[in-house]
């Protein structure tokens, strides 16, 4: 690993620049750095999850690795031209969100985030991916950004959203069904 940091302020940024990891500058709210920012909030979401009591083993060993996959995408989208996400890490999510998947019921309705304190933090967490989704697409129309990168993201929602109903099942033993009729009264 390169540089350690020994020093955590640095006043270089004091003029609304960031430096990038290949070391040019630009201005904090470039889409690079909404782009990478939103992945490491993501990535600080998922520690909410896994800071719940009653994850499971199996769902705890898949976010972590998970956190570690997120932070090896922050790193491609703060280094201009650095490959880190491979297609192996997207077919490892589409693994794993089969698995997951299997013995839930299919759904015939909408579900609401909650159904428990994992659950809804995972829920969030599932949000925020989305939200950095659009920002890699933001990016992608102005710079190159690997098709790998948006398919990591895009797998990785459906992955928090699996595990978000088995983790509400799992708190309290049901997920909470929109009700169209409740909302209109």
């Amino acid at each position: 690993m390169g540089h350690r940091l020994s020093k955590i302020y640095t006043r270089t940024g004091d003029d609304g620049t960031t430096g990038l990891g290949d070391g040019t500058r630009v201005a904090k709210d470039s889409l690079r750095v909404e782009a990478y920012g939103t992945v490491d909030e993501a990535n600080s979401a998922l520690g909410v999850v896994l800071a719940q009591d009653g994850v499971s083993a199996a769902i705890r060993h898949c976010l972590t690795e998970v956190q570690h996959d997120l932070f090896e995408l922050g790193g491609e989208l703060c280094i201009p031209g650095h490959a880190a996400i491979e297609q192996s890490f997207v077919s490892r999510l589409e693994r794993e969100l089969d698995e997951f998947n299997a013995d839930l019921p299919a759904l015939k309705d909408f579900i609401l985030p909650g159904g428990g304190q994992a659950a809804a933090a995972c829920h969030l967490a599932r949000t925020i991916v989305r939200r950095a989704e659009r920002r890699v697409g933001a990016l992608h129309r102005t710079e190159a950004v690997r098709p790998e990168v948006m398919r990591y993201l895009n797998r990785l929602s459906d992955l928090l959203f699996v595990v978000a109903r088995r983790l509400a099942r799992q708190e309290t033993g049901q997920e909470i069904i929109w009700d169209r009729q409740r909302s209109r009264d």
